[in-house]
């Protein structure tokens, strides 16, 4: 079994910065990709960005120079900065990773992301 737990959501103004963080624990961890999703009211789940186990990454369009996606192997740790936040950037954002060994994905919580104009 593998648990995540998130952190480091909340509120700031429009052009602020928050950076999220979420650890993994749990037995037999070999964690593949790690990544993180985004659900705004009223629209469907997105991907915001991927990290590899190699450090290949992958942002999406509406993201991409404003956030940066890393991770802490020796932690099982991935974080999410977010610079330069906008309005549209309020969401719950998820963590996301699949283990290596069985190809399942495994989610967080959830951490809420509100960004005043």
């Amino acid at each position: 079994q593998l648990q995540l737990v998130e952190s480091g959501g909340g509120l700031v103004q429009a052009g602020g910065s928050l950076r999220l963080s979420c650890a993994a624990s749990g037995s037999d961890l070999s964690i593949g990709a790690m990544g993180w999703y985004r659900q705004a009211p009223g629209k469907q789940r997105e991907l915001v960005a991927t990290i590899y186990t190699g450090g290949d990454t992958n942002y999406a369009d509406s993201v991409k120079g404003r956030f940066t996606i890393s991770r802490d192997n020796a932690k099982n740790t991935v974080y999410l900065q977010m610079n330069n936040l906008k309005p549209e950037d309020t969401a719950v954002y998820y963590c996301t990773v699949v283990k290596q060994r069985t190809g399942r994905r495994y989610w967080g919580q959830g951490t809420q992301v509100t960004v005043s104009s």
